[in-house]
């Protein structure tokens, strides 16, 4: 598991944050956009580094890099003063991957921060680069893209659903549970979205291909997703977490956030849609 949690998180942090920034367009982002490989390359190293000092410190310069990126988000409210779902968004997929960070930092210290193990803190990682900062962003342009009542409560329930899951680690397997509901229920809703309004466009193949199969894996990561929570709060058999990373997490990795990104920065070349 550890070798593909590794993998994962490495592809988020090199290809997945770097492209959803691309996605937003926000000048005031653009020297971070220029300056991100210098703290993702070395947070991509630290995971394939034992734990200790020098793992510790490279982890420490990638959530350098976060932290900066955190920091826009209240720049870019008090710019737009918006509460609007599209802004909710993306505030969430600024502020997540500093989530994640302390995660990896703590983890790759060996320290169980908040009193967590050291495996639940390395799949903290994965989970807000993608449930965190891609889910949310996708949600957000989605939004954006989609004027109706389904794409304000996909962008609204996809940061929510993922808060409700943090405090859940905080708090019992049940609440848990109540932010994997919310947070499938937005998911599904990008998913119906992206197929029925945005995909059924008068897109090129390649991108209704890319945005069909993010859809479509979203429905089946979702279902293991809800299955796990679900076992875990009421000890019905569920599958284990090397058995999510191989499905949920790989799923939601390659099928959802890569195919999302690319299909919405083809968008965005083709201003076919605004991002």
């Amino acid at each position: 598991m550890t070798v593909l949690v590794d993998l994962i998180v490495t592809l988020g942090m090199l290809g997945i944050v770097p492209a959803g920034l691309r996605l937003m367009e926000d000048p005031g982002l653009d020297t971070l956009r220029r300056l991100w490989p210098l703290f993702a390359v070395p947070g991509a190293l630290c995971l394939w580094l034992p734990r200790g000092v020098p793992a510790t410190a490279l982890a420490a310069a990638y959530a350098l890099g976060t932290v900066l990126l955190a920091l826009h988000a209240p720049r870019r409210l008090l710019r737009t003063r918006s509460a609007a779902p599209t802004e909710i968004a993306v505030l969430t997929a600024l502020v997540s991957p500093s989530v994640a960070a302390l995660a990896l930092v703590a983890e790759r210290a060996g320290h169980r921060l908040f009193g967590f193990g050291l495996d639940i803190l390395a799949l903290t990682v994965p989970h807000f680069h993608f449930a965190g900062f891609a889910a949310a962003l996708v949600a957000g342009l989605v939004c954006r893209a989609v004027d109706r009542p389904a794409a304000r409560f996909a962008a609204l329930s996809v940061p929510l659903g993922t808060l409700l899951v943090l405090l859940g680690y905080f708090l019992d397997d049940w609440a848990e549970l109540a932010g994997a509901l919310v947070l499938t229920a937005g998911m599904w809703a990008v998913a119906w979205l992206t197929w029925h309004d945005v995909a059924a466009a008068r897109h090129d193949r390649p991108t209704r291909a890319l945005l069909a199969v993010s859809a479509a894996v979203l429905v089946a990561t979702m279902l293991l997703a809800l299955s796990w929570a679900l076992g875990e709060a009421t000890g019905l058999p569920h599958p284990n977490l090397t058995w999510m990373a191989a499905t949920h997490g790989l799923g939601n990795t390659l099928g959802f956030a890569l195919c999302s990104v690319l299909a919405w920065r083809r968008l965005t070349q083709t201003k076919e849609t605004p991002a």
